[in-house]
């Protein structure tokens, strides 16, 4: 199995503000995995911090 997070940081990587964004869709959707059994097939989109969707993770088949 694989876990896959493709997050698109836009034309200008969240304002120039990449590594705080990247680092709050990391921690927020990082905790919230705990809710999720982790088998193939599982998914999100991933939101930013304005709540537009920027991303999704996944668990596929290796």
């Amino acid at each position: 199995m694989k876990f896959v997070l493709e997050v698109d940081m836009g034309e200008d990587a969240f304002g120039g503000n990449a590594a705080k964004e990247l680092g709050r869709i990391l921690r927020y959707w990082g905790g919230n995995l705990g809710y999720y059994d982790l088998k193939p097939g599982d998914a999100a989109d991933v939101y930013d911090s304005a709540y537009n969707d920027v991303g999704r993770w996944s668990v596929v088949d290796s």
